[in-house]
């Protein structure tokens, strides 16, 4: 009978749980990478378009999970200007891609994503995005990733991974701006009829094994653990980025 509403058969709704369930995890541990990870694995399962409202209730319920310490840890204040830019970045986003092949503008972000990972990964310093304009061209540039290629989060990660904040204050900082955003996207969702009966049913499902991930990944966030962060969420972003360009070009 679930599999019936769901739409979806026994063997694919279990694999769907498991990625989940992971993808929860590492969104527990690194703050990011939910909508990510779950897009570069479930599209042989589900197109791209349904799976947009599922990851959007699974980041949601990340969200209140983990926005208690999120919102006392974060540069809050970095977080909301990166929130209004990626607002005012969203509808621009959306009308370029009327005129530009989708293929090509996510091609170019997810190039631009890799590049600045790999040059962070580095160490080297990328002194204009700790200036009030970069952080703002970021939250520009992330709406508009989002619009085109619905990769804003990754926009937003690179960015606040290249400041000089510690491990918990930067994790914070995702956290909070990803909640943000999500009350954005969903009225983008309602606006375009996204979030029909399928996908509401879905995504609730699918929020419990990923809900289960984040509450472990966040356990395993710990002090002994957390000198690892950055170098573990740059290389999320460069494997996301590597994943992406190869399905692109592949």
């Amino acid at each position: 009978m679930m599999v019936d509403i769901l739409a979806l058969n026994n063997t694919d709704l279990l694999l769907l749980i498991l990625i989940c369930f992971f993808a929860g995890l590492i969104r527990g541990f690194s703050g990011f990478g939910l909508s990510a990870f779950v897009m570069s694995l479930s599209v042989t399962i589900i197109p791209p378009i349904e799976l947009i409202p599922i990851c959007w209730w699974m980041e949601f319920v990340a969200g209140v999970f983990m926005i208690k310490n999120g919102w006392k840890e974060s540069d809050k204040g970095t977080s909301i200007v990166l929130w209004l830019g990626a607002i005012c970045g969203l509808p621009i986003g959306l009308f370029v891609t009327k005129i530009l092949d989708v293929q090509i503008s996510k091609f170019v972000a997810l190039a631009l994503i890799l590049i600045l990972s790999v040059i962070l990964f580095r160490n080297f310093k990328l002194h204009f995005l700790s200036s009030k304009l970069g952080t703002v061209s970021s939250g520009i540039c992330a709406g508009i990733a989002t619009g085109l290629a619905s990769i804003g989060g990754l926009i937003v990660a690179t960015y606040v991974l290249a400041s000089q904040n510690s491990a918990r204050r930067m994790r914070a900082s995702l956290v909070v701006y990803i909640l943000l955003n999500s009350l954005t996207t969903f009225v983008f969702l309602i606006i375009f009829d996204v979030m029909d009966q399928k996908a509401f049913m879905r995504g609730l499902l699918l929020a419990f094994p990923s809900s289960i991930g984040v509450v472990l990944g966040s356990i395993l966030f710990i002090q002994k653990l957390e000198k690892y962060y950055r170098p573990f969420s740059l290389g999320l972003l460069i494997s996301f980025s590597l994943v992406g360009l190869i399905r692109l070009t592949g």
